[in-house]
């Protein structure tokens, strides 16, 4: 008699897993026979000269494109499946909240949304205001968008996509427009979510320090068309301060990655 299967626990499988694929608009081809797997809980960075299609990347990871060859697959099931379970959030360069919300109800939207479709939304370790406090808003619950800095309002933008607990968490240059003083410590704030939360996150920069800072792995892309380069391991200690900039090896990881992103 032959044993039974038990069904593959989530664990299983890799956060996210591309196999041979590629995204085409027309007759451009974006991203060509991408291939990895992205264990859970990692952070991973990705660089790229413009147009290596990094941005491409994490919308075919969330579903908002589809792949013209090959497969994506998010915890072992399709990109609709686990969008369609909230399993992905997305945080773009710009924080879109609505500008008539406080920043509470602007957490609180998701939530909101989820109720009159009907999806059941489990509840999250955190509250909203919880969220907002984590990402260190307390006392700004009831400020609208332009009330808050550039940087307050990405903060926002960070703990809206936490509000449904996802196991993904896609970035992309979230922290572009900001000044390096903003930057430095929302790297900080985010290493520290991260760490808390133990959630996957896939990060899109063009900052070659800030790509080795926030990253276990840094995935550089090269264009024309979109596809790997290379995947740098960073071997660095954790938890990351903002003076590990100032070392050795961190600099070292920085020309390497300068030079890899010449030779794209």
């Amino acid at each position: 008699m032959a044993a039974l299967q038990t069904p593959a626990a989530e664990s299983d499988f890799a956060a996210a897993s591309l196999q041979g694929a590629s995204v085409r608009f027309g007759e451009l081809t974006a991203l060509s026979n991408i291939t990895l797997d992205i264990p859970v809980g990692e952070f991973w960075t990705i660089l790229g000269p413009s147009g290596c299609g990094k941005s491409t990347m994490l919308r075919l990871v969330s579903d908002l494109i589809p792949a013209a060859a090959g497969s994506a697959v998010i915890f072992g099931k399709s990109t609709e499946e686990a969008r369609l379970a909230r399993e992905i959030a997305f945080v773009f360069q710009d924080a879109t909240l609505l500008p008539w919300r406080t920043a509470l109800s602007n957490v609180e939207l998701p939530l909101e949304i989820g109720r009159k479709r009907g999806v059941t939304i489990p509840a999250g370790d955190r509250t909203p205001m919880e969220l907002l406090e984590m990402v260190g808003l307390k006392g700004r619950e009831n400020a609208l968008p332009h009330e808050l800095s550039g940087g307050m309002r990405q903060r926002v933008a960070i703990a809206r996509a936490l509000v449904c607990q996802p196991k993904l968490l896609l970035m992309d240059e979230p922290f572009g427009a900001l000044d390096e003083m903003k930057r430095d410590l929302l790297n900080m704030q985010l290493l520290e979510i991260w760490r808390e939360t133990g959630t996957t996150i896939l990060f899109v920069t063009h900052s070659i320090s800030e790509a080795v800072f926030l990253g276990q792995k840094v995935l550089m892309l090269q264009a024309h068309p979109g596809r790997i380069k290379q995947i740098v391991d960073i071997d660095l200690p954790s938890p990351r301060e903002i003076k590990i900039r100032e070392t050795p090896r961190f600099n070292k990881y920085c020309s390497e990655l300068r030079a890899l992103l010449e030779e794209c």
